[in-house]
């Protein structure tokens, strides 16, 4: 092999593997979408005249910090479960309350009651709790089951 030949592709590797070298720094750089921990839902069936309810809790966590979650409940024996509920219809539903919970960490509550009217008309059987977080810097995590619950 020839001497120029050899500097040509001593070069070739430089310049790539510096280039391999900025692509992975880079990469390292970007932050991961927000976490979902400890996550929990409760549901109380109405009963002797007295409110039932309905409650989500979990924890997000993100590098760029959290800016919201959107939390939707929804049947198992629905529309959803046919054709797929979708992030973008997530950013339509309610926001649950969020406090500091230290560092990029936040814990979020999402509540609400339920009359024995709203049962009555709910369809009974497994419900799917759907939750988009989003973090500050935009990355966002969408899980169409994050917990579930059965109304009876």
């Amino acid at each position: 092999m020839s001497r120029r030949i050899a500097l040509s592709v001593v070069a070739g590797v430089v310049v790539l593997g510096g280039a391999g070298a900025f692509a992975l720094a880079y990469a390292g750089d970007q932050d991961p979408a927000p976490a979902l921990a400890h996550t929990a839902v409760q549901y109380t069936a109405p009963e002797a005249g007295h409110k039932g309810s309905f409650s989500f809790t979990t924890e997000v966590s993100a590098p760029s910090g959290v800016k919201s979650l959107k939390v939707l409940a929804w049947p198992e024996k629905s529309e959803f479960a046919k054709k797929h509920l979708t992030a973008k219809e997530m950013t339509q539903v309610e926001s649950a309350t969020c406090t500091p919970a230290g560092g990029n960490t936040v814990r979020c509550v999402y509540k609400d009651t339920m009359s024995a009217a709203d049962v009555a008309s709910s369809v009974h059987g497994t419900w799917h709790v759907a939750v988009l977080a989003t973090a500050k810097d935009g990355h966002t995590t969408f899980d169409t089951q994050a917990a579930d619950f059965t109304i009876g």
